[in-house]
């Protein structure tokens, strides 16, 4: 039997959130891909895990669309693995990523591969150069055939559908350019996949080393893959835990850490860190109401973590050109814990590289910082 502290615990030391120093060679959240969704996103996920964002030139890390399509950071020496890593694992599987465009393709008698790599094929065609996504959309709206196209009533106008198109663009050698927006894509200089993609990038894997202890459904959901097709590709070097009286698999290695595992860290986590993506909710935030706060269908805020434990969400506030940081605690919080997230939200505006303005605990009167 574990409890969820030990699992709480254990995730804290296997996303190194407890260290206050790393590089992104021994960053292991890069193995699996860091999610760059908001100006708190991954490089602030890499920040608070101790990597100096700042002095990264930007060349040492790539930008791509892939797990649920949503656009992921990565180690550039590591991109060949990382594209045999996201490939969709069958036909059915690809189906299942690619949602409703699945039903025309169907109806047409083409396979979802098929059609990934038809889309891989013209995309590449139109990025000869950085381009916006838009404007590859638009070209891929007049050379591509009816099935792979959607009419968008809100833009009056004709469309790829959206899954297809994202997950294609590593299938074509296409990266996202840091910092833009809208997304400009561009090729990768050098591209080529690997033949497999190696333990270490093996998603199912880095799941259970990342989020463990888990079952199937668990990565299945994080993949928008079909549990069958996690279940065929199991590790076989697991062993199985209880958790909340549920059976789940644990990577052998990782047997020590989960018994040992002690996590005293106080880290203001981003909307999208991979700590709050584990399909375990409420493993993660047992009260329900705490849960629909902190992922509401939209905006979603920080998690204040503190000693291993979510204690509550965070928002960003601009304060003209300073930043304020709204903490909505959950419980309450002593000096030393409120002096400890001040800390962190200085840390926040230095990512930002502008000044704190202060922070305020909701249900208190006046401001920290």
């Amino acid at each position: 039997m574990v409890d969820r502290r030990q699992v709480m615990n254990f995730r804290v030391q296997a996303q190194q959130l407890d260290r206050t120093a790393g590089t992104l060679a021994d960053t292991a959240l890069l193995d699996i891909g860091v999610q760059e969704t908001g100006p708190d996103g991954g490089r602030w996920a890499l920040a608070t895990r101790g990597v100096d964002v700042a002095a990264l030139s930007g060349a040492e890390l790539i930008l791509l669309w892939t797990v649920r399509g949503a656009p992921h950071l990565y180690r550039r020496t590591d991109m060949a693995r990382v594209a045999a890593a996201v490939e969709p694992f069958s036909d059915a599987d690809a189906g299942k990523r690619i949602f409703d465009a699945a039903k025309p393709l169907k109806a047409a008698g083409i396979g979802n591969l098929a059609a990934l790599d038809e889309v891989a094929a013209q995309m590449r065609a139109v990025v000869a150069e950085p381009t916006v996504k838009g404007d590859v959309s638009g070209r891929l709206a007049e050379v591509m055939p009816e099935p792979y196209l959607r009419f968008c009533r809100p833009c009056n106008a004709t469309h790829p559908y959206e899954m297809p198109f994202r997950l294609a663009a590593v299938r074509a050698g296409l990266e996202l350019q840091l910092d833009t927006s809208p997304p400009v894509l561009q090729r990768i200089a050098g591209f080529k996949k690997a033949a497999a993609p190696g333990d270490s990038f093996d998603l199912v894997r880095a799941y259970l080393r990342l989020l463990g202890p888990a079952t199937p459904r668990h990565v299945a959901g994080y993949l928008d893959a079909p549990v069958k097709e996690v279940k065929a590709r199991w590790p076989e070097d697991v062993i199985e835990v209880t958790v909340d009286g549920e059976a789940r698999s644990l990577l052998a290695a990782d047997e020590p850490a989960l018994a040992s595992a002690d996590a005293a860290a106080t880290r203001l986590l981003g909307p999208f860190d991979l700590f709050l993506q584990g399909r375990d909710r409420t493993t993660l935030v047992p009260d329900a109401a705490h849960a629909k706060e902190l992922w509401p269908v939209l905006g979603r805020p920080g998690a204040v973590l503190v000693d291993g434990e979510l204690v509550g969400t965070w928002r960003p506030r601009k304060s003209g050109r300073a930043l304020k940081v709204a903490v909505q605690p959950w419980q309450k919080l002593p000096d030393t814990r409120r002096k400890a997230v001040v800390e962190q939200a200085e840390r926040l505006a230095a990512y930002r590289a502008i000044s704190l303005a202060g922070v305020e605990f909701a249900g208190e009167a006046g401001a920290c910082g």
